[in-house]
């Protein structure tokens, strides 16, 4: 059985087209606030942050170096798989912000946006 397994960008990452600045990812940001409400909840999933600059490797051994977009949610087996997921050779998951906002919610418990 695998667990979901949840891939953010890393927050306070940096940009060589922007020195001197630290970034968070616009579609990640809120992600990571329902995560840090709630750290029991986060336990019983797998999350990995991961550098900005491509090529991803932790994103690409689990997709491909075509979908390296974050965030993405990979559905693990322990739960059923929504209609909505997309399909990467055996690989299901959902990459907008807003349906993994919903699934969080749906498969672990996290409270869901209003």
């Amino acid at each position: 059985m695998s667990r979901d397994l949840l891939l953010l960008l890393e927050p306070g990452f940096t940009d060589p087209k922007y020195p001197d600045e630290r970034f968070v990812c616009p579609h990640g940001v809120s992600i990571e606030g329902l995560l840090a409400s709630d750290p029991e909840r986060v336990a019983k999933l797998d999350v990995k942050r991961v550098a900005f600059a491509r090529p991803r490797p932790d994103v690409i051994a689990v997709l491909d170096e075509a979908h390296q977009g974050l965030p993405v949610l990979i559905l693990g087996d322990e739960r059923p798989v929504p209609d909505e997921a997309l399909t990467l050779g055996a690989t299901r998951y959902i990459s907008d912000p807003k349906q993994i906002l919903a699934l969080l919610a749906e498969r672990h418990g996290f409270p869901k946006l209003h």
